[in-house]
């Protein structure tokens, strides 16, 4: 009897509550994850520090922990899709996802076929080569007759072809090729974002074979005025959220902390 005076009490409730009693059961996270919309966010995956894949096939990395951040604060539902670094722009633009946190350089060229929010952070390239190589100089006419190394589709290899053009070049497809064919001696020198090679020269030990050589390359018109985060050109309500977030993350402290965990130094 007395559980049947509940259940008629229970089914009571119902009718007269409507969906107030269900929403009532519902975890915050249940509901939390009701309120947020998705964002399906392109990344290479094989850019350490910035975002590669760990030893259990996760991807971790400064990009990865910046768009939680953002998803977090813009009550998006971050869904992390791998992708190669030359179909991104492409596959963006055909709808495959809404976003690009992959650390992308905001080039003139990709700002005509993709919006960018405001920049997340700046990097120079930079040229590096082996510590007991001769290169000092590293205009055109003194690398001449060397090996030049650069990553596909990259700022990077733009530069190399319109600044270097006589220059032999062999293009890699990822970045941690790049640096192994360097270390190899498949090549004399690479041309690489600065803070994308840093972890590497600096806590691995194959990066002790190489220093970084010449000025920082500081060139707008090919590496742009840092990264930015590339959505579809009419994505504006979008772009509106997740540069309101970026700033709230930076407002806050919450990008600092993710800063310092990967650099000793601010990269804003």
């Amino acid at each position: 009897m007395l559980r049947l005076s509940i259940q008629t009490i229970l089914r009571g409730a119902l009718m007269a509550g409507g969906l107030g009693l269900l929403l009532a059961a519902a975890s915050p996270l249940q509901l939390a994850a009701q309120d947020r919309t998705p964002l399906r966010v392109a990344v290479e995956g094989a850019f350490p520090p910035f975002n590669y894949l760990d030893a259990n096939n996760q991807l971790q990395g400064f990009d990865i922990d910046i768009a939680n951040a953002l998803c977090d604060v813009g009550k998006f539902e971050c869904q992390f899709i791998i992708e190669k670094w030359d179909d991104m722009i492409p596959d963006l633009v055909a709808g495959k996802y809404d976003a690009i946190i992959s650390s992308m350089s905001m080039s003139l060229e990709r700002r005509q076929k993709v919006a960018f929010t405001e920049k997340y952070y700046t990097s120079p390239s930079v040229f590096i080569a082996r510590k007991d190589s001769p290169i000092s100089d590293v205009s055109p006419a003194a690398l001449s007759g060397k090996k030049l190394g650069v990553t596909s589709s990259t700022a990077q290899e733009s530069y190399a072809n319109h600044l270097y053009p006589d220059l032999k070049k062999t293009v890699f497809p990822s970045s941690p090729e790049l640096y192994k064919g360097l270390s190899d001696g498949r090549v004399d020198i690479i041309l690489e974002d600065k803070l994308a090679i840093y972890d590497w020269i600096a806590n691995t030990k194959a990066g002790t074979c190489c220093e970084f050589k010449g000025p920082d390359l500081v060139d707008v018109t090919y590496f742009g005025e840092g990264a930015g985060i590339a959505l579809r050109l009419d994505d504006k309500e979008r772009l509106a959220r997740l540069n309101e977030a970026l700033r709230a993350i930076k407002a806050d402290g919450t990008y600092d902390m993710i800063n310092a965990k990967y650099f000793p130094f601010s990269i804003q």
